[in-house]
């Protein structure tokens, strides 16, 4: 979807409901998201639109003589992408697509939601597996791609999404809490729990660099697992920053003082032709990472 027609949908269903809160819910966007479309367009057209205050918002003069036209503009859209949907013959259809739990968990459901308004008779099939599964699936045409890391295998092309920067998890009441970032070598004493998958190539290069290798208590595959450990307060841990969204130990986030990132990328075959339906839905979840950082902003430092 053209950048602007998220930010004239932004405009039109805020003050629609009078609450970014509400139109946010709405489109499936954060908050913060919705505000931030709203001030682009303000800063392009040098007008203010809005008026916020704790009651909520309300439209100024200015406003009121544009929205007229920014409705127009939407509902010709809208037109617009059914018949072309109608001339391509999106009426059904299957999205078959690899991925990471973390994406499945926290970008992909709101994602879905605002594509089944659309398109209601097209069904998903994920596949949830770590890096070499997803691309092993992809490779057999089990799945038609996939939202991994950056893939090296000859045959195999990467489109770059999002960066995810890796967080430090500590029990509370450690010492390093008091910090707003954590420099790594400050975790050369601690003892760690590590998840046994592809980023553990990425702890490798942070450690590396700082001269030193963890000292690992445990190692596991279930990302649960290494928080309850840390909440416990047997150990620190590092996870990507997606993993850790809506995460249910009470324990402190904070990033690294020098970041680092997993590149996440759409991975698919060489000339492979997405079908309709799975180009559409990248389409969709496009949309939703360009203003929310997939969903939700960054995971909370407590």
């Amino acid at each position: 979807m053209d950048t602007n027609i998220q930010k004239y949908l932004a405009f039109a269903e805020t003050v629609r409901y009078g609450s970014f809160t509400k139109a946010a819910e709405i489109l499936s966007y954060s908050q913060s998201g919705i505000s931030r479309m709203i001030s682009d367009l303000e800063s392009e057209w040098k007008v203010t639109l809005l008026e916020r205050d704790r009651s909520g918002v309300r439209l100024t003069s200015d406003g009121e003589e544009l929205l007229p036209y920014v409705l127009s503009v939407c509902e010709e859209h809208r037109k617009l992408q059914m018949q072309v949907d109608d001339l391509n013959g999106l009426h059904t259809g299957l999205v078959r697509i690899g991925t990471m739990s973390s994406i499945a968990t926290h970008w992909f459901p709101q994602v879905i939601k605002r594509f089944q308004e659309e398109y209601p008779r097209v069904r998903f099939e994920f596949v949830v597996g770590d890096y070499e599964e997803l691309e092993d699936k992809v490779e057999q045409g089990r799945v038609e791609c996939a939202i991994s890391r950056e893939s090296t295998r000859p045959g195999l092309t990467s489109e770059f999404l999002q960066e995810d920067e890796l967080k430090v998890l500590l029990p509370r009441g450690h010492r390093l809490t008091s910090r707003s970032r954590v420099p790594i070598n400050e975790l050369r004493n601690e003892l760690f729990a590590l998840t046994e998958k592809g980023d553990q190539a990425l702890y490798k290069k942070a450690f590396d660099e700082a001269g030193f290798t963890p000292n690992t208590l445990v190692t596991t595959w279930d990302d649960l697992s290494m928080m309850s450990m840390v909440e416990s307060g047997l150990c620190v841990g590092i996870q990507p920053d997606l993993v850790l969204r809506r995460m249910p130990y009470d324990i402190v986030i904070r990033p690294l003082e020098n970041p680092v990132f997993r590149n996440i990328c759409l991975v698919k075959r060489q000339k492979q032709t997405l079908s309709l339906a799975t180009k559409r839905f990248l389409d969709y979840l496009n949309d939703v990472r360009s203003y929310d950082g997939a969903h939700g902003g960054p995971a909370q430092c407590q």
